[in-house]
């Protein structure tokens, strides 16, 4: 009779230890997909130009054809 009361402990343990502890949220990223996006946001950022190094002018007539 002393083990009816302690079944349902111990199946309760042995579901919550079935957690991932590195499970994000739907939607969400690993830390690992974090660093990546953040180093890929880096990459992009070295990589472009500003509007001011753009001449006016070139600004002015681009939706223009030639």
């Amino acid at each position: 009779m002393m083990m009816r009361p302690i079944l349902p402990l111990l199946l309760s343990l042995a579901l919550a230890g079935c957690g991932d502890p590195a499970a994000t949220a739907p939607g969400g990223v690993s830390p690992d997909e974090a660093r990546e996006l953040n180093e890929a946001a880096e990459m992009l950022d070295a990589n472009s130009v500003s509007l001011d190094a753009i001449a006016p002018d070139a600004v002015a007539n681009e939706g223009t054809a030639p």
